[in-house]
């Protein structure tokens, strides 16, 4: 990656609170906890989902100027959505920690030098992982999640027409 593509993905990285939090706008509480399908994630649970990533992402970041070489973990999302409980968590404190965690991360690497972006980590299943993969990950995390809402909402105003016909 370049340096201009690496500094354009970072304004992009740390616009996606407000990219976020201008998303919602789009989607009524009503359907937050509408489920497109069993195996599928309402609103509310991408909100969840999206602080728990973030968590993660803010350790990974870390690791990768502090500890490289460091292995990391993954987690499996899925089994989180259920076992954590996400619809009895508060999408409210979620948004806030996403915005706290993201604009920390943000901060950190918007000026790092060149030579801290060959870091590298040890991940299970992706084998070396770069810090430019990192990125360019989470700089696109948030808006893929806004367009699964987006389908969300398609489907739950698509069964309202339906139960009505």
């Amino acid at each position: 990656m370049t340096h201009a593509e690496r500094k354009q993905k970072i304004e992009t990285y740390g616009r996606a609170y407000e990219q976020l939090t201008a998303a919602l706008k789009e989607f009524p509480r009503e359907m937050w906890q509408f489920k497109p399908a069993p195996n599928r994630w309402s609103v509310h649970e991408i909100i969840i989902h999206l602080a728990d990533s973030e968590a993660s992402s803010f350790l990974r970041c870390r690791f990768f100027l502090a500890e490289p070489g460091k292995a990391v973990m993954p987690y499996d999302q899925d089994v989180w959505t259920q076992k954590l409980n996400y619809h009895a968590q508060s999408t409210d404190e979620a948004i806030e920690l996403f915005k706290c965690l993201r604009r920390a991360s943000y901060h950190l690497i918007k000026d790092l030098p060149e030579s801290a972006w060959s870091a590298k980590l040890i991940h299970p299943e992706h084998g070396d992982y770069t810090f430019d993969r990192w990125l360019e990950i989470y700089e696109g995390h948030t808006g893929g999640h806004i367009n699964q809402m987006r389908r969300n909402l398609e489907a739950w105003k698509s069964r309202g027409s339906a139960a009505r016909a």
